[in-house]
Parts: C-alpha cells; structure tokens; sequence
C-alpha cells in the first residue's frame, strides 16, 4: 500500500518545497510534489504533520556507540539498540566507527560489523559501512587511542582490514605525516575508500601531499590536529581552506568552541561541511563509566573523558543541527544539508540516502521548525 506523507514544507535539501505530499510504496519514494500541484493518491495510508518540516534521514560519519553499546562488542543486539537510539534523533543511516586496538580485536570488529552491514535488516539507523578509526594515526595527536596499539600505516594492513570487513569499509582516519602514510592512502583509493586526515601533527605541505595523493576528508576537524599557525598553517589550514576536501566536525561546544564552529562553516559552506556525533555507548545513558572499544570513558554531563582527556561525545546529530542554526545563525535548511546531503555525498550514495527524490529510499525524519525530531522513518 503507498503511503502519503504531508506537511508545512520539506527540505530535499537543496531546496524548499511548500505544502508537499511525499509518496512512498516498498520503501521508496514514489513521488514528491506540492498539495498545490497534485492531488492525494487514492487507497494510501496518509501521515499528516502539519506546521511541520520534513527532511532526509540524517547520516551519521562517525558513531562508536549509543544506548549503553558500542560498536565494538561484536553482537547483533548490540548494533540493533544502537540503531533504534539513534532514529529517535532523526539518523536513518551511520558508519560504526572503531577505534585502536591489537589487531584480532580490530579484525574481528571488522569481520562481524561487515556481516551486519550485508544483512541490510533491522528496525532504526541502519549502517552502509564503517568508519576505521585508527590505527593509522599520530602518537602526538593519538587522542585517548591506546598508544600501545598504533601502527604505521600500511597498504597491506589496510587490505587485512578491508578483507575482514567484506569491503565496507568507507571511511579511514589517517596521521598524513607517518611513513607508509602516501602509499596507504593511494590503496585506500582504490579500494574506494575515502581517506580522512586526522589525529595528526601534520604540517601544511605534509597534508597537501596527502590531499594530492587522494585523501578527501578531514575527522573532526580541529580535535586531535596540530594547531593552526598563521606561518605554519598546518593540518588544518589545508582542512579548512582546499576545497578538494570535505570536513566534519562535533558541534557540541565541549569539543569546539561555538565562535570556531562559526568559523569553520565560514571556511567549509554548505557544500563541505558535515556534522558528526563521536557519540560514545554513554549517549543517552546518563553520568556514569562507559566503554569505548577497548577502555573505558568517565562520562559526566556532556562531557566524556579518559584519564582526563576528551573520549568521543554524548552529542546526537538533531542536537548538533539546532546547535548550528545556533553558533552559527544557520537556516533549518543549511544545517540540515551538512547532516543529510553532504555526508550522502561524500559517500556516494545521493541517489538513494541524504536526498528526497523519487526512487531515493524513504530515510525521511519529520521536524519541527526549530529542529526537534518529531518522528523517523526508514525505508
């Protein structure tokens, strides 16, 4: 039976449509249009939310865990709680993303992450690939990472890796500076693998190597980089100023403050920035000690540590929209871009995620105008 969804308007996102009526059947988007310009389809089941705002499913780059579990653990009911967490904040698709640790861990972690992403089943967020957080990355800017277990970057582990995962991984994290550093990130590359620079002390010319060699993405831009000098611009000159590569960032005001959040989507714009949660398995559980891969992580309020540094975020990705109209003075419109469209884009998959069009999945998530979730829908 199809399904006609109404409301206030919709963000497709590139553009605002008024009074839509969007039909899906199957789990895909049948039609969108104006009430003004078509009418109701007859026999379909009708969801009106009026004075709402319908929008794309948000997609999350990069989520270690939610609702007391972590993407690490390495059981379906696990990755299954993390989902249905993350759709009631409007997420319909992430990237699990891991972090350092020996290498059966890692491996393993790949091996059972690889074998959800190709059931493509269950209720809530669903992932279309992973994230690979180290182990790659500087032992200076290494974060919280257990240092015991960073590696230099390698081709050939890369490729352990890939294999492991069934070839979904999406996303790696990589120090530019480190030997081997070129060569991985060309393999990664070919495997269609977007490299990310980060958790690094790289210089300028270091990083622009790397961007010439095929890395497209910066993690968490300004968390785990070297500072930005003006004679020495660094990692992060190149993050915010080559617009050959896209760059997220955690917009929580804990792990940025809201004047760089500013600035950095002054630098990115709308086309390049994406927002991202770091979320943690503490997300939504409250003060406490929580996992994170193979550590544990000191969680009070909104901020989450390990031996007093910052260990990823209790952020979820509606709030980091509304903090963007915020810190910003952003539109509903643009911030819903960098959460939707934007990571859909970097990852390839706008004709059927990010993006509200006829034969897109039916990923959708129904706001109010000042970005509060009202309900999500998955196609």
């Amino acid at each position: 039976m199809k399904t006609a969804i109404t409301a206030g308007s919709l963000l497709t996102p590139l553009e605002i449509i008024e009074s839509p009526v969007v039909v899906i059947e199957d789990g895909r988007i049948v039609s969108v249009a104006s009430r003004r310009e078509v009418e109701m389809p007859a026999n379909s089941r009708h969801l009106d939310f009026p004075e709402m705002v319908i929008a794309p499913g948000f997609i999350d780059i990069h989520v270690h865990g939610n609702a007391g579990h972590d993407v690490m653990e390495g059981n379906d009911s696990a990755l299954a709680a993390i989902g249905q967490a993350m759709a009631k904040h409007g997420v319909t698709s992430y990237l699990p993303t891991t972090v350092t640790a020996p290498e059966d861990v890692l491996l393993r972690a790949l091996e059972h992450l690889g074998k959800a992403i190709s059931q493509k089943s269950g209720e809530g967020a669903r992932p279309p690939g992973i994230h690979l957080e180290g182990p790659f990355i500087s032992h200076v800017k290494r974060g919280v990472h257990p240092p015991g277990n960073l590696v230099a970057p390698s081709a050939k582990l890369l490729e352990r890796f890939w294999q492991a995962s069934a070839g979904t991984i999406k996303i790696m994290t990589i120090a530019p500076e480190l030997p081997g550093a070129i060569e991985t990130i060309q393999h990664a590359k070919r495997l269609g693998v977007h490299a990310s620079l980060g958790h690094s002390n790289a210089s300028y010319s270091e990083s622009m190597r790397a961007i010439n060699a095929g890395a497209d993405h910066a993690t968490h831009t300004f968390n785990a980089m070297r500072a930005l000098d003006h004679r020495e611009p660094g990692i992060l000159g190149a993050a915010l100023s080559d617009d050959r590569l896209t760059a997220d960032i955690i917009a929580d005001g804990i792990h940025v403050h809201p004047s760089m959040v500013k600035m950095f989507l002054a630098a990115k714009g709308a086309e390049s920035a994406i927002l991202i949660t770091d979320a943690i398995s503490a997300t939504g559980m409250g003060d406490g000690r929580y996992k994170l891969g193979p550590f544990e992580v000191d969680v009070k309020g909104d901020r989450c540590e390990h031996e007093g540094k910052l260990a990823g975020s209790v952020l979820t990705l509606d709030r980091a929209v509304r903090n963007t109209m915020s810190f910003a003075g952003w539109k509903l419109q643009q911030a819903v871009r960098l959460a939707s469209y934007n990571p859909a884009r970097l990852l390839g998959i706008t004709d059927r995620k990010g993006f509200i069009a006829p034969g897109s999945d039916a990923d959708l998530v129904v706001l109010t105008t000042a970005g509060e979730v009202v309900r999500s829908l998955s196609g």
